[in-house]
C-alpha cells in the first residue's frame, strides 16, 4: 500500500501496513514531510543550505519515529523530573528506538554544523559534507520507514521499500 501524505487513511488501511499494529497518520505525514524536505534540500545550490535542509529532514524522520513509538510511560524518570528538563530529539530517539542510537549520535554530532550553516557561516560546511549528509539522511529515512512500518509516497509512483535492514550511518555491511 502506498500512502500519499495528504490522504486520510481508515483504521483498516493503517492496520494493513503492519499486521497487528496500526501506523499513526502523524508518523506517516512526518515521514512524507521529511522525504519532501530532503528532496528539496538536495536541490539547493549552497552547501550550508543543503546541509541544514538535510539535517532538518533527519529531525522530521526522528519525529516520525517518536510519533509512532513514544508513549507517556516510555520515558524514564518521574513525571515531575521529566517535565523540568529539556531533551533533544536525538536523546528521545535513543529511548524509544534504541536500535537507532548510532543514527542519533551521528545526527547529534552534526547539530552544531547545522546551526552554523543556518546562521550564515559560509565555510561551516563543504559541498562534500553537504552531499554526504543528503545521502546519509536518505538511508536514515529508509530505516525510519521500516521502523515506522509504512510505505510512503510524496509523489505519484514513488514507493519506498520496507525491506531494508537497520544499520548505522555509512556504507552497508
Amino acid at each position: 500500500m502506498v500512502i500519499d501524505s495528504r490522504a486520510r487513511l481508515t483504521e483498516n488501511q493503517l492496520a494493513m501496513l503492519r499486521p497487528g499494529r496500526a501506523v499513526s497518520q502523524t508518523a506517516c505525514a512526518l515521514l512524507a514531510q521529511a522525504r519532501a524536505g530532503l528532496d528539496e534540500a538536495a536541490q539547493l545550490p549552497a552547501p550550508g543550505e543543503r546541509y541544514a535542509g538535510a539535517h532538518l529532514a533527519a529531525l522530521r524522520g526522528t519525529a516520525a519515529v517518536l510519533a509512532a513509538r513514544a508513549h507517556p510511560d516510555t520515558h524514564s524518570g518521574t513525571g515531575a523530573k521529566r517535565r523540568g528538563r529539556l531533551r533533544s530529539a536525538w536523546d528521545l530517539l535513543c529511548e524509544v528506538a534504541p536500535e537507532m542510537g548510532e543514527w542519533a549520535a551521528f545526527f547529534a554530532a552534526g547539530a552544531a554544523k547545522r546551526a552554523a550553516a543556518e546562521a550564515g557561516v559560509t565555510h561551516a560546511v563543504t559541498a562534500r559534507e553537504a552531499d554526504d549528509l543528503v545521502r546519509d539522511v536518505e538511508t536514515f529515512l529508509t530505516v525510519v520507514t521500516t521502523t515506522v512500518g509504512a510505505v510512503v509516497s510524496t509523489t505519484v509512483g514513488a514507493v519506498v521499500s520496507t525491506t531494508v535492514g537497520v544499520h548505522g550511518p555509512g556504507p552497508s555491511p
